[in-house]
């Protein structure tokens, strides 16, 4: 007898084999796997600290708290920026305090001892009271390797880490027709969470939980197995291409009228949606033949160097272990979570939302509703379920996270039993496992 053949639809080219490791809770709930990440993973991984934006003038200075440790990046007077742990060599006091300043040197508010820009201490009290004479220009601040991509600024503690380029692949090559360059962070969002922060990295590996947790996105993004293609790169990262602008083949939206709001859609872009009724999948190829033609006088000069699939898809890219880009020709969302200083069962969840210039536009339509086309023109921090939103997508993707942190907690969960489109998420853990229990 023949096998069935399975829903799920991998890249012949990147599908790497998994073991089959079983995925208990003791990850998502004790500290003791806390202290193993501390000290296994998150040294050895690059992360994204901010956008070059952000770093205008030479001491343009970001903070970025991750853990317990805390981390800025400043902008020397050449240009460049760079990255220092953010603590004295002193005794230990942190030297910023606020998520973003502008000074022209580095001040401890302890004891005033002054670093230059490049991390070099210039000013002491006392300078000859220290037993090898004067410290000043032989003592600098704890530098990590600071490297950029696109409009983003990264950092990483580990000096043997491939170099960023290499890290990403192979999303700068993937990337590169979308001309995130000068693309513009509109929204930059975050809350803090009361689940562990791995919780949503499986659920951004998966497109399971897409029919239940948001319904709303079927009329226009077709969710259905036999379409979506997921890929799973040497790199440890992986992605899934979404077919856009197409309702899910889950239902029968194709023998009806235009569902909304593709309907709308299909308008803004000249369309009349009425002509699609009985072959509404035809609108996608409608939809990119219209982008074709009327993008470059609406100023999406960008248009020029996508594909067709990425006119009217969605690209969603995982990079292990915590970080997501979810791409759209108009938009780029940065899904992120990262674990709190002290409790597993906690994490800080990040939602950015970058947008290409167009000449002569003024506002965006984002995750929260219309927002100048201005850097950081929305931001906060909140608490989540405290009812101010990070997105209406984002927002039904956490609230999950609470209940399923519970569940884990629970004598009865065993560990999880995946479907075979869910082997990204196995694949992930079996990473954390090579990692996260290796030796020092």
């Amino acid at each position: 007898m023949n096998a069935e053949p399975t829903l799920s639809r991998y890249s012949a080219e990147y599908d790497p084999p998994v073991r089959g490791d079983t995925i208990t809770a003791e990850r998502y709930i004790s500290r003791e796997w806390m202290e193993l990440e501390n000290r296994h993973l998150w040294p050895k991984v690059w992360h994204l600290g901010g956008v070059i934006a952000e770093f205008e003038e030479p001491g343009d200075i970001v903070r970025h708290n991750f853990g317990k440790d805390s981390v800025i990046m400043v902008k020397q007077e050449g240009g460049a920026i760079r990255a220092f742990y953010n603590t004295c060599p002193h005794r230990g006091n942190r030297l910023i305090l606020n998520d973003s300043t502008c000074m022209p040197s580095i001040t401890c508010a302890y004891h005033s001892w002054k670093f230059d820009l490049d991390g070099t201490l210039i000013k002491v009290q006392d300078p000859d009271d220290f037993a090898g004479g004067d410290p000043c220009g032989k003592l600098r601040l704890a530098e990590l390797r600071c490297e950029t991509w696109g409009p983003f600024v990264f950092w990483c503690m580990d000096d043997d880490a491939a170099p960023l380029i290499e890290w990403l692949s192979p999303f700068p090559e993937r990337l590169a027709g979308y001309g995130l360059d000068n693309w513009v962070r509109v929204l930059k969002l975050s809350s803090d969470c009361e689940f562990n922060w791995k919780i949503v990295r499986d659920n951004f590996n998966e497109s399971y939980h897409l029919p239940t947790i948001h319904p709303e996105v079927a009329t226009f993004i077709n969710d259905g197995l036999p379409s979506t293609l997921f890929e799973m790169y040497p790199s440890g990262h992986n992605s899934m291409w979404m077919v856009g602008h197409q309702a899910t083949s889950r239902k029968d939206y194709e023998s009806g009228k235009t569902p909304s709001p593709l309907d709308e859609i299909a308008r803004g872009w000249g369309i009349d949606p009425d002509e699609y009724t009985g072959r509404t999948s035809g609108i996608r190829q409608a939809v990119i033949e219209a982008k074709r033609r009327l993008g470059p006088q609406r100023g999406y000069t960008n248009y020029a160097d996508m594909s067709d699939q990425q006119l009217a898809d969605y690209f969603h890219c995982t990079l292990f272990p915590n970080l997501t880009l979810t791409m759209s020709p108009e938009q780029c969302q940065i899904l992120r979570t990262e674990p709190h200083p002290t409790d597993p069962e906690k994490c800080i969840f990040q939602h950015w939302c970058l947008y290409p210039p167009i000449e002569g536009m003024k506002e965006v339509e984002t995750p929260i509703g219309m927002a100048p086309l201005e850097h950081d023109a929305v931001h906060y921090h909140t608490r989540y379920g405290d009812g101010i939103s990070l997105g209406f997508v984002a927002d039904q993707d956490l609230s999950i996270g609470t209940t399923q942190q519970q569940g884990l907690n629970s004598r009865g969960f065993k560990g999880c039993t995946l479907p075979l489109q869910e082997k990204r998420i196995q694949r992930f853990h079996e990473l954390l496992n090579d990692m996260v229990l290796g030796k020092d």
